[in-house]
């Protein structure tokens, strides 16, 4: 079932190439139905190849997602045109009056800084307040889990030895929980951070529990105990060649970056990467979007209010 876009996002060609269902607003508009309204905050600098990894993962669901897209007001985007952003980018002041299904905050490259000297930390701590009671169900993505997990836990970040790049096994603790529904005790997850959210705090929180994690890559995966928030290490997202894009990105810079672990064959760039998390990324946006959002959320969104346990 389809993903419901604007009809001239530049994703809608991609995602109509690969046969993924997305309709556009003039279709959809003839459909006696509410689509699940869902948000996404893109912090990332290329957000047309955000937006597009994110919408290939909501799309393998029966349920019809209006996205709306939204950047931060109080930084100016380098790496996309000023007409993409105006044409199909919202900010919070448009939005706040309205609520929604689900809420999505990306990764930013801006781990190396104290949360308070990133440009739009006031504002993103704004739009995190107004989630509470305006949104049914977040995901945090890496950075995004970090600074989520800071304000509204006091989670406090801290610095890896060197960059966590490659692609990992973590083991799922949390077996019966319904956002693994169908899953092994295991999944694969592509990270690309310099820094990690102290476990011994998220440990001893009461209202968060940890859900996946290996010795390698640390906490990947934390909730709270109502499955309203969810904060995810890594890049589920992340398509087959985005490490690579990295990797050389880094290597032109000159700073003699290690090549990503367990992602090209043999550990040699040459070779045309693999791709072993797509599938767990496919079932883990599918989840939640069926158990924490659609399965839970009121049909009036105004009722959000109201603090439904789940």
């Amino acid at each position: 079932m389809p993903i419901k876009i604007n009809n001239d996002l530049p994703a809608r060609a991609i995602l109509e190439n690969e046969h993924i269902f997305v309709m556009t607003e003039t279709r959809a508009l003839h459909q006696d139905i509410r689509p699940l309204k869902i948000l996404i905050l893109n912090l990332m600098p290329n957000k047309i190849e955000t937006e597009t990894q994110l919408l290939r993962c909501l799309s393998n669901t029966p349920l019809q997602i209006e996205v709306t897209l939204m950047q931060t007001s109080t930084h100016k985007a380098k790496n996309t045109s000023p007409e993409h952003l105006l044409n199909f980018y919202t900010t919070f002041e448009e939005i706040k009056t309205q609520q929604f299904d689900g809420l999505i905050i990306t990764g930013a490259p801006v781990e190396l800084l104290p949360f308070e000297e990133v440009e739009y930390w006031n504002e993103l701590k704004e739009i995190m307040d107004w989630s509470k009671d305006n949104v049914f169900s977040t995901l945090h993505i890496c950075w995004g889990a970090q600074a989520g997990l800071f304000h509204h836990y006091g989670i406090e970040k801290e610095a890896l030895p060197k960059k966590l790049s490659g692609v990992f096994k973590v083991d799922i603790l949390t077996e019966k929980s319904r956002l693994f529904h169908g899953m092994d005790d295991f999944l694969y997850v592509p990270q690309s951070r310099y820094t990690a959210s102290r476990r011994d705090q998220i440990a001893n929180h009461p209202d968060l529990r940890i859900m996946s994690e290996s010795d390698e890559v640390g906490v990947h995966l934390v909730g709270d105990n109502h499955g309203r928030q969810f904060f995810i290490m890594g890049h589920h997202e992340y398509d087959r060649g985005s490490l690579a894009a990295e990797y050389a990105r880094d290597v032109a810079k000159g700073i003699n970056p290690e090549v990503p672990k367990n992602y090209f064959p043999n550990n040699n760039p040459e070779n045309p990467p693999s791709a072993r998390w797509h599938v767990y990324a496919s079932t883990l946006f599918t989840n939640w979007l069926n158990y924490f959002v659609y399965q839970t959320t009121p049909y009036e969104l105004k009722k959000l209010k109201e603090k439904t346990e789940i």
